[in-house]
Formats: structure tokens, C-alpha cells, sequence
């Protein structure tokens, strides 16, 4: 047993370590493509798709991979994956032209797939009653956008933007290396060799898969979103420099990633559902707010015309930031808690199809901001957009799960299956 339990906290440790530099390096362009845009005269469109571009692979290939997860172990997947981002990283420095980062940034993207290789990979290891705590830890590497923000500033300043796909190349290098070392693999983990891949993408026609879909496209895709747009956001709405904008952003990513843990451990102890349900209503709320554009208007009063001006402070618009993304964490290891309660023999395929979808939103949403803001001029349409993906989760949730159970106290859940 004291075996067992050593192997378990070594898998989880070095797969969450793996996992936080897998999605540093995948949020590389969210503060060196603020200096590259300046350097390629680029426009809002050009910039969300510069920094969309790796989340695109990393959605792509977040099924295959998953699969491949639960034929062939995730301790060999995640290393091979490491390893085939490294060149990629060290190559973004050396890039001149608009399309070559995009090229550079389609590869990098690769590590976006260590989700769902690590998350059943660390799931399979641990008894059910500890699944989601597991995954909420290995889903915490999500801070690796926070490290992004929190380093590469620090390296563009000191060393020229050029310096940070380098250091992060020699980063991954390493961890990859510690990784495999300080692991371990177990043959029953792994999906009979008898099931085919047809057999494994059979559970796609669940409705309930789609469903966790479209939760996870508001929690991680949304998360990815602003994760990869909060920095610019912070120096064009508020006029901050690169740092103090990237340390604010980090307000947001931080929580966003670390509390995926304390999302698990509730989601285990109240179940996943009554955590996904609070979570879509304090998204709602927050988002409602953020969405409001700096206004000014005028009144016709007895006195005479008096003007008024409506807009966020920044410490009041970084308090609201700071929610969502605590409630994002939460909400991050509820669906997978879903996913571990209701297929725990397909793990690696429906998660796989989860991240790809959450993945997807990621992608799109940044390309979707840049497009809102070229067309309307209004910076907080972002969150506009945000808030009604979030209203549609709220309403399919309602429809196939709430009005059936009693949310505030209890009760038994009826899963639709239409």
C-alpha cells in the first residue's frame, strides 16, 4: 500500500508539473505576441489569431490523443508529446514573417493535447472517491498561464521577446526528461487490446458528452479565451504597461488554474452537478457586469443637462476578473467529474472529446474578440459574447438536469438521455 501511494503522488506531482509547462508554453503568444504585433503592424483580427493558432492543435488533437491514452498508457503519450514540442518552441524566436509564427504556433499548440493524456493518465491511478481531487490537481497545471504571465514579461524586458521561446524550449526539455524518470506505468490502466478505436468513439453518440461539451467550451475555452487576451486588454482599456498589465492578468489565470484542486475536492464531496449549476449563475452575474462598456449620457433635469460617465475602475473590473476565475477552476474539475462518474471506462476517449470542444472554443473565441472589436469599436463586447455562451449552458443545464432535482438541498439527479 505505501507503494501504491508513493507511485500515486509521484504520478500526480510530475504529471501536474508537466502539465503547468505544457500550457505555459501554450499560452506563449498571450504576452510575446504584444511585441510581435508591434513588430508586424497587426490588427485586432490578426493578433486574436496569432494567438489562437496553438490552441487550435491543441483542440485537434486532444481525441487522438486520448485514445491513444487508453491503448497505450499515458506515461509514454505525455513524453513522446513533450519532447515534439521542444524544436517548435526554440524555432518561434527565429521567425520573421506574419505566417511563419503562425506555422511555429500550429506545432507548439501540440502541447495543448497533454490534457487529456495527463487527466486520465493521474485519474486511473487514484480509487473513484478520489478522482476528481486528482484531476482537480493535474487540472491546476492551468496555471501555467499564470506562469507565462508572471515570466515572460520579466524575460521580454531584461533579454528582447526573442529570449523567451528559448528559455521555454530548455524548460520543456527538462521537465520531460524528469518526468519520464519519476513516473510510472501499469498495463491494467490501459483499454483492451480487443477494443478498436470504432469501439472507443462509439460513446460519442451519448447526448450527455455533447452536453459536458458545451459546459467545458464556457469554463475552458473561456478560460483560454481571456487568458490569452486579458494582457493586450489591460493595455489598451486601462493604459498599463506590459508587466503590471501581464501581473493583473495573472489575477484571473492563477486562481483560474491553481483552484482546479479545491473545484475537485468539492466536486467529490457535493457532487459534480450542484458545483457546475453555481458556477454557470456566478459566470452569469459576473460577466453581465463586465459587459457593460464605458458609457456616458446626459439627463434633462429642472437644473438643466447633466452629463454621467459608467465605466469599470480597474481594481473593481480586476475583484470581477478574479471571480470568474475562481468559479472557472471550480467549474474546470466538475465537468471532469462528471465525465469520471458516468464513463469511467472511457476516460481518455470522452475527455479527449471534451478538451477538443473546450479546446475549440479557446481558438475560436480570441479570433471572435478581435473580430467584435474591429467591427464594433467596443472593447467589453468580448464579454458580451461570454455571457451568452454562458446563458445557453445555463439553459441546457436547466432543461436536462435542474428541473428534476431540488439544487439547493438535495436530491437525485435524472440524467436525460434525449
Amino acid at each position: 500500500m505505501a507503494s501504491q501511494r508513493r507511485k500515486q503522488f509521484s504520478v500526480l506531482v510530475m504529471s501536474t508539473t508537466a502539465f503547468t509547462m505544457c500550457f505555459a508554453a501554450w499560452m506563449l503568444f498571450a504576452v510575446i505576441g504584444i511585441p510581435i504585433k508591434a513588430q508586424l503592424g497587426l490588427n485586432e483580427t490578426q493578433f486574436g489569431l496569432l494567438a489562437a493558432t496553438p490552441v487550435l492543435t491543441g483542440a485537434l488533437v486532444r481525441l487522438p490523443l486520448g485514445m491513444l491514452t487508453d491503448k497505450l498508457g499515458g506515461r509514454v503519450v505525455l513524453f513522446v508529446l513533450m519532447l515534439a514540442t521542444v524544436a517548435p518552441i526554440w524555432l518561434i524566436s527565429q521567425a520573421t514573417a506574419y505566417w511563419q509564427f503562425l506555422v511555429a504556433g500550429l506545432f507548439v499548440g501540440l502541447a495543448g493535447g497533454s490534457f487529456s493524456v495527463g487527466i486520465a493518465y493521474c485519474a486511473r491511478w487514484f480509487e473513484r472517491k478520489n478522482q476528481g481531487f486528482a484531476m482537480g490537481v493535474f487540472g491546476a497545471g492551468n496555471s501555467g498561464a499564470a506562469v507565462t504571465k508572471l515570466v515572460a514579461p520579466v524575460l521580454v524586458v531584461a533579454f528582447g521577446w526573442e529570449f523567451v521561446p528559448q528559455a521555454f524550449a530548455w524548460a520543456m526539455l527538462a521537465i520531460a526528461l524528469a518526468f519520464w524518470f519519476f513516473t510510472y506505468d501499469d498495463p491494467a490502466h490501459r483499454v483492451s487490446s480487443g477494443v478498436t478505436f470504432a469501439d472507443q468513439l462509439r460513446v460519442l453518440k451519448n447526448p450527455r458528452v455533447w452536453k459536458y461539451c458545451q459546459y467545458y467550451s464556457i469554463v475552458f475555452g473561456g478560460y483560454v479565451a481571456l487568458a490569452l487576451w486579458m494582457t493586450k486588454y489591460y493595455v489598451t482599456e486601462f493604459g498599463l504597461g506590459l508587466e503590471r498589465a501581464a501581473l493583473l492578468a495573472a489575477c484571473f489565470s492563477l486562481p483560474g488554474g491553481v483552484l482546479r484542486a479545491v473545484g475537485g475536492w468539492f466536486s467529490d464531496r457535493f457532487g459534480a452537478h450542484k458545483v457546475t449549476w453555481w458556477v454557470m449563475w456566478v459566470s452569469w452575474v459576473c460577466l453581465f457586469l463586465l459587459s457593460y462598456p464605458h458609457t456616458e449620457f446626459t439627463v434633462m433635469t429642472v437644473a438643466g443637462p447633466k452629463t454621467f460617465a459608467i465605466h469599470h475602475n480597474i481594481w473593481f473590473f480586476t475583484t470581477l476578473m478574479f471571480t470568474v476565475g475562481v468559479s472557472w477552476a471550480f467549474g474546470k474539475a466538475s465537468v471532469f467529474k462528471y465525465i469520471s462518474d458516468e464513463f469511467p471506462h472511457e476516460i481518455g476517449a470522452v475527455s479527449g472529446i471534451v478538451g477538443l470542444v473546450g479546446g475549440l472554443g479557446g481558438f475560436l473565441l480570441p479570433i471572435m474578440f478581435g473580430a467584435l472589436l474591429d467591427l464594433t469599436g467596443v472593447r467589453s463586447s468580448a464579454f458580451m459574447l461570454l455571457y451568452g455562451v454562458t446563458w445557453v449552458s445555463l439553459i441546457w443545464m436547466y432543461w436536462t438536469e435542474v428541473r428534476r432535482t431540488d439544487v439547493m438541498h438535495g436530491g437525485p439527479v435524472a440524467v436525460a438521455t434525449k
